[in-house]
Order: structure tokens, then C-alpha cells, then sequence
């Protein structure tokens, strides 16, 4: 046994007998020689002079019985107890503290964009650590929980909405290409800071970015079996090795490349959902693009699943290409959209075919194979209008849009009102030998009892034009035409006394021709339209010949003047060459005033007067019109002020002049709609005459030019 093992037996062994005095012995004089020759046996004899004797039990302590002091500890009052004086240390003469502001650059401030009353976020001060902070703030602010719901105030509500608007940041961190950036989210109760001054709580977002990922590789795959066309068409996915990663436009620049293929005559091609491997210790990613571009085609033939209703010859002529020309996918929308405006289909599917493939290098065929439903033909119309100097009018028509296919139309129409009676037939053939040209061919009776003369009509009018339509504005559009009347006319009487009636024989050739930048055609805001007519005339009156010919030109030019208003200026101008103005038919001449010319004077109310005060009409007409067409924001914006002023003047010669221009002003509601604007103006004349009323009120559809 060792040494420290027999020590420790000695302790256990004076332990368990009791202490009757201190001994200053050491350990050494302690320990018999006997205990270090035999430890074991001294310890044995140890613990049995240790065990207790037999026989009646020593003095027991009882409980509560006082304790004895303890002879090996003595405590002296703390009031007795002195301690000793310390000496105390002086400081150093010279320290030297490190600038650590020289060591550790401070981390930058940062720059808060606070959203809403609960809301902030917060970008590094310097922009160029996260430059797409505006764009990337509007985004946020239209997807945020928080943003868009409301929480009441309720702090653990918007403790939930702020978990979510932190996934949201993480995941549009991700999409401009910051894969290893942070967001701490900071929930601020009323009172704690700055940001939660106000009554309610404030979640705020510290958006750390870190470095935006950039691209190592673009892989799309089968391109380039696109042989020549390749380099064009890469070009067309704009993802670079280089850029920085954008989720937006890895997948965005997919759909432009896949409408350059099908603009290009691949009709079959397939462009995948791309797919972004993203790689955190190089801090790239690799884009792949499945592409399948699946050979080059030309436009074949035009095939019709109802040759009877619309047949595909017909279809071909309205389409925007001809057989042989190379394959795009906008030109197949565009028939597609087309074949719709005719109004008599109700849905079409235009699918291509191949007749042949590709081969030799050279592109392949497709034919188009369109399928119809027919939509409901017949429709009935009915309009009611009103203008106090030219009272109601009421018209009512009746159609069939096919009854001769391909597109021939036949209505009937009439109108009774105040001043006008009509009886009417029109036959009509759209897409008449090519797109947006149409043959028309009206025949009416009518009669006409207006303040200027009364007429008593047959006309028949023979037309083909070439048209502007909502689905296809042009700059150019024009028509041509014959026309045939005969008129019984008389200018008017006063008091009951009539003028002699004259019957006027009339062969015209109308024709026109309109130039139009105006961005609209039913409410343009911008551009102008500048339209020409003219009109050689024969008429025949008592058994004489004249000649002559009719001009007329119209002008009108719309500026946006902010985002609610437009101002509109229109000037119209015409003359009547060849001939004195008693050998043209009443009919037949200019008139102005009333709803779309000068508003504040009656129909046909301007110009010069017969020996009996009621007017006559004129060779030579001059107009001027200007409208602030305001937008007031009222019925979901749909209604409008117009404040205008229009002026007008019609002379006997065949040169406009000022010599007695009509002035008035008013003021006009505007109703927007899908199908235009519906017109309320009412107008008061600046310098009236004699039999003009001091107000004039009109209702119509559609702007006033």
C-alpha cells in the first residue's frame, strides 16, 4: 500500500475517535512504524478499537439540548476587528488606447424605405450594393402580407404576416440573383424606437444582399440545328455567360425566343421551361434551355372545315400572307383574329399541318386548317336621338350578315322622325377581293323637311373602299363610287307659302381618301386625321346639263395635355366649282350648325338665306371646332367634362370667308363605354340671329369628331 493510501486510512481511524484536544503533531509523528510496515493489520486493529463497546449506550444528545463550543473556532465581533490600511496605486503617466475605427471599417448606415405605418424596409446606404432596390421595393409592396392585409394593430398578427413577407424577400432576393443574402426581421412595438412612433406596431426588414450570382454557361441544347439562322436566334434568348442572374429574365427571355422561332417559319418549335443550377462556392449558376426548333415551313394553302359558309378561298383572301411565303406565328393570329371580326363565327381554331417536310435545306409546307362554329346571324337594331333644333329621330334596322356567302350581307332600315323618313335596303360584301375592302350597294327612298328645303328622294349608291377598323387601323384608307338620285326639292316657304317644287337629276363619282396617326379610332388622345373628298357631279334640272365638282377637306388633331385631359381641334373645309348655285340641287349643297358641326345653332341653320329668311345653303363652308375633353376621375373614371367652342360659316361663292361666322360655346358630358362614348352637349350661340334659339341640346354616341 502506498503511502498517501496509509495516510488516508489514519484519517479514517482518528476521525472515528473522538477529539479531546488539539494535537500539533505533524503527520509523520502521527503514524506508528507499525502502520507503515503492516498498513493492512494496522488498519484492521484500528477499526476494532473503533467499534463500541458492549453494554448500556453512551450519553445520548437529545434534541433541543444547548451545543458545546467549539474549542477550534473562536469568532471575534466584526465592531473589534481592524483592518489593515492599503496603500493605494498610482496611475500610469502615459496610456495609449488603439483606434480601432483605423482597424475596422464602420459597417455602412442604412437607407429606409418605409412602405406604410407598419412597415419598413432597409437597404444598404450605398445603391450600387443593391442597385434594384426601387424595382425590387414596388414589387415587395404590391405582394407583401403585410402590405395588403390589414392586421388591426394586432402585434402577434403581424408577427405572422412578417414571417411570411420574410419568406417573400428571401424569394425575391433569389430571383435577382442574390442567393447567399439575409434578412433580419425586427418585430417594433409602439414606443421602442423610431420606427414605431406611431400607435401601432412596425415590422422592419434589414435586407443584407451580399454578392449577386452571375452565369457561367447557357446550354440550349438542339438550337443550334438551326444551321444559318442559329446566331439570330441566340441572340434572341438575351442570357449571357456574364450577366448577372435574373430569374425574370432566364424565363422571360424564353418566351421572346420562342416567338423570334415561330416568327422565323419554325411552326413546330418547342421551347422548354429552362432550368438554373446554382453552384454557392463559385457564386454562378449554369442555365440550361430545352430547344426543339423541329425544321423550317412556308405557308401552304388555306383549308375551311365549312367551305359552304366561309370557304378556305375566301379565308386566303383574308389573310395577311400569301401560299409560299415563310411561316409566322403573328400572321396565323391575325386570320385567326380576323376571321372572328366578320361576326359570323362564334370561336376558331387555326392549326397548322405539314404537306411536306423539310429537306435539302429547304423549308417544308404547312397548310392552315381552320375550323368554325357559326355564331347567331340575324340582329336587330334600334337608336333614339334627340336635338332640340332638329327634334327626335328614331331608326330600326334588320339584318342577316351571310345570306350570301361569302359575307354578303342584306339589311333593311328605316327611321321616322321630326325632319327625316328613310326606307332602305343595303347589300354588302366584306373582304370583297382582300382584307378590310368592302362592295356596297344602297337604295333608299327618303324625305327630308328641314328649315334649309324639303326633299322628296330615290337614290341608289354603288361603293368599294378600302376601310379602318378597330382590329386593323391604318394610315391609309380610301372609296370610290357611283351614284344615282332623283330629287323632288323645294326650298322652303314662311307662313304657308311654298316655293315651286324642282326635280334635280344627279350623277356623281364619289370618292375619298383619309390619312389617320390618331391612336384611337372612337376616342383618339393622340395624332391627327386629315381627310380629302371630292365629287364630280352632272345634274339635270328642266332639261339642262350642269357640271360641276364638290370638295370637301377635314382636319383634326388630338394632344394629350397630361393623363386626364385631351384637347381636340378640328377645321373642315369645301367648295363647290363649275357652276351658279341655283343649278345644284338644295340637297347638294353646304350647310352648317347642329350636332357634329357648330353646336350652339340648329341644323343646317348657318348660311345664307332665301328672300323668305329660312337658309339655302352655299358653295363654300368653313368650320372650326376646339374641345377639353377632362377626365374627372368620377364613375370609375368613366366620366368626362368637355368645354368647347365652335365657330362656322357658309358663303353663296365657292371661296370660304368670315364674312358671317356663327360663334358658340358650351359645354359637354362624356360617358365612356366599351363600344365608345356616349355625348351629352349643350351650347349657346355668342352671336345668334334672329330665329336662333339661346340654347341647343344634344344626345349622340360617340365623340363630336
Amino acid at each position: 500500500m502506498s503511502r498517501c493510501a496509509t495516510a488516508l486510512c489514519l484519517c479514517l481511524v482518528l476521525l472515528a475517535r473522538p477529539l479531546a484536544a488539539q494535537d500539533n503533531r505533524s503527520l509523520d509523528e502521527l503514524i506508528p512504524p507499525e502502520a507503515v510496515a503492516d498498513p493492512e493489520a494496522w488498519a484492521g486493529q484500528g477499526a476494532q478499537d473503533a467499534a463500541p463497546a458492549a453494554g448500556p449506550p453512551q450519553d445520548v444528545l437529545e434534541v433541543g439540548s444547548p451545543m458545546e463550543d467549539m474549542p477550534l473556532l473562536t469568532l471575534e465581533p466584526a465592531s473589534e476587528l481592524e483592518l489593515a490600511d492599503v496603500e493605494p496605486v498610482q496611475p500610469a503617466e502615459e496610456i495609449e488606447f488603439s483606434d480601432f475605427a483605423d482597424v475596422i471599417a464602420p459597417l455602412p448606415v442604412g437607407q429606409d424605405y418605409r412602405l406604410s405605418d407598419e412597415l419598413v424596409l432597409v437597404f444598404p446606404q450605398d445603391e450600387a450594393l443593391f442597385p434594384e432596390r426601387r424595382e425590387f421595393t414596388k414589387r415587395f409592396e404590391a405582394l407583401s402580407s403585410i402590405g395588403t392585409l390589414d392586421d388591426d394593430g394586432n402585434i402577434a398578427r403581424l408577427t405572422a404576416q412578417a414571417r411570411a413577407d420574410e419568406e417573400l424577400l428571401q424569394r425575391m432576393l433569389r430571383i435577382y440573383g442574390y442567393f447567399d443574402a439575409q434578412v433580419i426581421r425586427t418585430i417594433i412595438a409602439p414606443g421602442d424606437g423610431a420606427e414605431a412612433a406611431g400607435e401601432g406596431p412596425v415590422a422592419r426588414f434589414e435586407i443584407i444582399p451580399g454578392k449577386r450570382f452571375s452565369i457561367a454557361t447557357v446550354d440550349t441544347e438542339n438550337l443550334a440545328d438551326t444551321g444559318e439562322d442559329f446566331a439570330g436566334l441566340r441572340d434572341a434568348y438575351g442570357v449571357f455567360p456574364g450577366d448577372f442572374i435574373s430569374i425574370d429574365a432566364i424565363s422571360n427571355q424564353r418566351l421572346e425566343l420562342d416567338t423570334v422561332l415561330a416568327e422565323s417559319g419554325y411552326a413546330f418549335a418547342v421551347v422548354d421551361e429552362p432550368s438554373l443550377l446554382v453552384d454557392h462556392e463559385r457564386q454562378q449558376g449554369d442555365v440550361t434551355l430545352p430547344v426543339m426548333p423541329a425544321g423550317k415551313y412556308n405557308f401552304g394553302t388555306v383549308t375551311s372545315d365549312m367551305e359552304d359558309f366561309l370557304s378556305g378561298r375566301h379565308l386566303s383572301e383574308i389573310a395577311r400572307f400569301d401560299e409560299g411565303d415563310l411561316y409566322r406565328r403573328s400572321d396565323v393570329t391575325d386570320l385567326r383574329r380576323a376571321i372572328l371580326a366578320t361576326g359570323l363565327v362564334g370561336s376558331v381554331t387555326v392549326t397548322p399541318v405539314e404537306t411536306s417536310p423539310p429537306q435539302d435545306g429547304e423549308p417544308g409546307t404547312v397548310d392552315m386548317a381552320v375550323s368554325l362554329t357559326k355564331a347567331p346571324l340575324r340582329t336587330v337594331t334600334g337608336s333614339l336621338g334627340y336635338g332640340s333644333e332638329e327634334g327626335i329621330r328614331v331608326a330600326a334596322s334588320w339584318e342577316h350578315r351571310n345570306l350570301f356567302p361569302p359575307e354578303g350581307m342584306l339589311r333593311f332600315r328605316g327611321i321616322a322622325g321630326t325632319q327625316e323618313q328613310l326606307i332602305g335596303a343595303t347589300f354588302r360584301r366584306n373582304n370583297f377581293h382582300g382584307r378590310d375592302r368592302i362592295l356596297t350597294i344602297d337604295a333608299f327612298g327618303s324625305t327630308l323637311d328641314t328649315a334649309a328645303y324639303d326633299a322628296k328622294t330615290l337614290s341608289i349608291l354603288t361603293s368599294y373602299e378600302r376601310v379602318s377598323t378597330l382590329l386593323f387601323q391604318k394610315p391609309l384608307s380610301w372609296g370610290m363610287g357611283l351614284e344615282l338620285v332623283a330629287s323632288d326639292e323645294r326650298e322652303l316657304k314662311i307662313k304657308g307659302l311654298k316655293s315651286p317644287n324642282q326635280t334635280f337629276l344627279v350623277a356623281a363619282l364619289p370618292s375619298y381618301a383619309q390619312y389617320d396617326t390618331s391612336d384611337d379610332l372612337l376616342d383618339p388622345t393622340q395624332g391627327l386625321r386629315l381627310r380629302g373628298a371630292l365629287s364630280p357631279e352632272l345634274s339635270r334640272l328642266n332639261g339642262n346639263n350642269s357640271t360641276y365638282l364638290k370638295l370637301q377637306f377635314d382636319l383634326s388633331y388630338y394632344q394629350s395635355m397630361g393623363d386626364n385631359v385631351v384637347l381636340a381641334t378640328r377645321a373642315r373645309a369645301g367648295s363647290i366649282l363649275g357652276t351658279p348655285i341655283f343649278n345644284i340641287a338644295p340637297s347638294r349643297r353646304f350647310y352648317a350648325g347642329g350636332g357634329g358641326s357648330v353646336r350652339a345653332y340648329g341644323y343646317q341653320a348657318i348660311g345664307p338665306r332665301n328672300g323668305l329668311g329660312d337658309p339655302n345653303g352655299g358653295r363654300s363652308l368653313l368650320e372650326l371646332s376646339a374641345e377639353a375633353r377632362i377626365r374627372t376621375g368620377m364613375l370609375d373614371n368613366s366620366l368626362s367634362l368637355v368645354p368647347f367652342v365652335d365657330a362656322g360659316s357658309v358663303t353663296r361663292g365657292s371661296t370660304p370667308d368670315f364674312s358671317d361666322i356663327r360663334v358658340g360655346v358650351g359645354l359637354g358630358l362624356r360617358y365612356q363605354t366599351n363600344f365608345g362614348p356616349i355625348r351629352l352637349d349643350v351650347a349657346t350661340p355668342l352671336n345668334p340671329g334672329p330665329d336662333d334659339a339661346p340654347v341647343a341640346v344634344y344626345v349622340a354616341l360617340g365623340q363630336s369628331f
